[in-house]
């Protein structure tokens, strides 16, 4: 049985889901299966992801706070789906790039979705394109937001929010935080730029069990990424290359094997081995 995702949307946000995710095919982006339009109705069907979507794992006061590899692993999903936009034949600028647009299946592969706002990316020496500023605030780029030049490095703007989430479980804005915490950005860029202080961001659900050099990679990847200056920052197939060995080799979920050992027989040692698999969040 064929399980699926409804999803209603706007006639222009539905137009731009058809065009694009018909057009474009990626592990990293989300399978459009079909699609409806009767009078002012207008239906996406996409593949279903059971996990729903990064921000739901990443801020849920519920489920098991998500391990570090699971959040490394999100993050090179999401960035290899932005550079194959940004890397077509006709590249495309997301423009929404943010936890909630970004979908996890059973084995917490992330793949992109809601391209209501893509745009077709520059063509030829362009450097950008003019467009009406729309996406979410906390993640749009600081450029994009004063002059409307969009340009895939205003994704990559976007990312290194999205990465910083990833980092210090803290959202893009939280009006629940102290008045100089609220955006994420202006609270963690200071902190980013002295080593010495980078531990201070990382989230305490992680009790300490993550890689520390990791993390520190991870930490500067998300400062180039947060650069004022758009031609600073990087391309998204070298954000993929430099995350790439962030990555554990273990599969979701985690099995152990547990050695125990009986003396009880003279001279002889008994070894019974068992796996035990962690079901829910990976350890």
């Amino acid at each position: 049985m064929t399980v699926i995702t409804v999803i209603k949307v706007t006639e222009n946000g539905w137009w731009a889901e058809v065009i694009f995710l018909g057009q474009l095919s990626h592990p990293n982006l989300v399978k459009l299966i079909g699609y409806c339009c009767q009078d002012d109705h207008r239906v996406l069907i996409y593949e279903y992801m059971p996990r729903g979507s990064v921000e739901n794992n990443l801020f849920s006061r519920v489920l098991l706070p998500l391990p570090w590899s699971t959040r490394m692993k999100i993050a090179l999903g999401a960035a290899k789906g932005l550079a194959f936009l940004h890397e077509a034949d006709k590249p495309v600028i997301y423009r929404d790039f943010k936890t909630s647009n970004i979908l996890l299946d059973l084995d917490y592969n992330a793949k992109l979705s809601d391209f209501g706002l893509a745009k077709d990316g520059p063509e030829g020496d362009k450097s950008h394109v003019s467009t009406r500023i729309m996406g979410t605030y906390g993640y749009a780029a600081p450029e994009y937001i004063m002059t409307g030049h969009l340009s895939p490095r205003s994704d990559v703007y976007s990312f290194g929010v999205v990465l910083l989430e990833l980092l210090t479980g803290r959202k893009s804005l939280d009006k629940s935080r102290p008045a100089r915490e609220q955006n994420l950005t202006d609270w963690a860029l200071p902190l980013l730029k002295e080593k010495k202080k980078l531990l201070n961001i990382v989230d305490p659900r992680l009790q300490g069990d993550f890689p520390i050099k990791a993390f520190h990679k991870a930490a500067m990847l998300a400062y180039h990424c947060l650069n004022r200056n758009p031609k600073a920052r990087p391309l998204m197939r070298d954000i993929v290359d430099s995350l790439d060995p962030l990555q554990l080799s273990h599969p979701l979920p985690i099995e152990k094997t547990i050695v125990t050992v009986s003396t009880e027989v003279p001279n002889q040692h008994q070894f019974n081995v068992k796996t035990v698999t962690e079901f829910g969040a990976p350890l």
